[in-house]
Order: structure tokens, then sequence, then C-alpha cells
């Protein structure tokens, strides 16, 4: 009767750690999907953004032509974007998008008649609603990123997470956080 119960009980043990494992586990890949959801997110929504520069750059160069390194900037800055492939690249070519979307809008500061054009105007609006989005997709990344992280640092987890191939991923953080605090401001 007792080796029936020693084995009994080690049965009712192994189960429970079983299912432990089993249910981490999947909580850990389903974590570590939306992570992966969460970069495509911004990876779009980036380059959405540098979709809309070369429009940007030519409603601008009609009435600045003179202004030749402001454009050659943000050309740099764009092609930075969309070559990232992780979140610190992503976050150096954030700095250089921001501080050449600043210059071409401080050229675009310069002439009147190009404040007033409706096809410059449109295409303020939607960057300015592509940077809101580029914000929102890093604040749900780095939300995925902190709950990964945290299931991957916990005990008993760490224990085995990083042999079922599940390591802490990178928030998206840029240097200069002042910098993209808010959307380009751009007053007429």
């Amino acid at each position: 009767m007792d080796l029936f119960f020693v084995v009994g009980i080690a049965l009712v043990l192994a189960v429970i750690v079983g299912i432990y494992l089993w249910s981490t586990y999947n909580s850990l890949v389903t974590l570590n999907v939306r992570v992966d959801e969460a970069w495509s997110d911004i990876t779009v929504q980036l380059k959405r953004r540098a979709d809309l520069i070369p429009n940007l750059i030519e409603a601008v160069k009609g009435y600045a032509a003179h202004e030749r390194q402001v454009f050659e900037e943000v050309t740099k800055a764009r092609a930075a974007t969309l070559s990232a492939g992780d979140p610190n690249a992503a976050a150096e070519a954030e700095n250089m998008m921001q501080a050449a979307l600043k210059s071409i809008f401080a050229v675009a500061e310069a002439y009147p008649q190009l404040q007033a054009s409706q096809n410059f105007l449109q295409l303020q609006g939607e960057l300015v609603d592509t940077e809101d989005k580029i914000q929102a997709s890093r604040r749900f990344y780095n939300g995925g990123v902190r709950e990964l992280n945290t299931k991957v640092l916990l005990f008993p987890n760490t224990l085995f997470a990083k042999n079922l191939g599940f390591d802490q991923r990178e928030f998206f953080e840029v240097a200069d956080a002042a910098a993209i605090a808010e959307a380009p401001r751009v007053q007429f």
C-alpha cells in the first residue's frame, strides 16, 4: 500500500509539473508572437511614414529648390528607417528622421505659398497621423516586451525559458526621448 501511495504522489507531482511546463511554454509562445506582431506594426507605420516622405519632399522642392542639404538628410533618414531591422537600429533611424522632419518643416515655414498648398497640408496631416500611430505601436510593442521579459525572468521560468528558445527582447527606446515625445509640430 505504501508503494502505491508513493507512486501515486509521484504521478500527481509529474502531472502538475507537466501541466505547469505546458502552460508556461504556451504563454511564452503567445507573448513571443505578440511581440513579433507589435514589431511588425511598428515597421508598417515606419514604412508608411517613409512612403509619405518622398511626396512631402516633392511638395516642398518646388518652392525651395536651393535647400538641397535638407532633402538629402531626409532621404538618408528615410533609407535608415526602411533598413532598420531591430529596435536599436530603429531608434537610431527614428532620431535621424525626427531631425530631418524638423528641417523640412523649417524650410516649409519660409514659403507662404507652400503653407497654403492643399497637397502639402494633406501630407502634413497624414504625417502627423502616422506619427501618432508610430507612438501607439511603440507603446504596444514595449508593453509586449515587458510582459515577455517578465515571464522569462520569473522563477522558476528562468531555469528553462532560455533552453526552450525564449530570450529577453529589447525595448524600442530612443536615445533622445524628448525629440519624439510628440509628433512634429508645424505651425503656420
